[in-house]
């Protein structure tokens, strides 16, 4: 047995797969995906991870290493 994933674009085809669940040719498993409409900045996933002072005394070592 093999396991796919199928988007339904319209009822017809929804009812159609419902259809060939009833003569036992596939088995309809419900399957949730939440579509990412936008990917997110690493900068906006991490945001607040870190305490305030290590934050700056990163920047400090950045700025210092610059310098160098």
């Amino acid at each position: 047995m093999n396991t796919v994933v199928v988007e339904i674009e319209n009822e017809v085809a929804y009812s159609f797969l419902q259809n060939l669940e009833r003569m036992n040719v596939l088995k309809i498993i419900k399957y949730n995906v939440v579509p990412q409409h936008k990917k997110q900045k690493l900068s906006e996933r991490f945001t607040g991870c870190l305490p305030s002072e290590r934050v700056d005394e990163l920047q400090q070592e950045l700025t210092q290493m610059r310098n160098e």
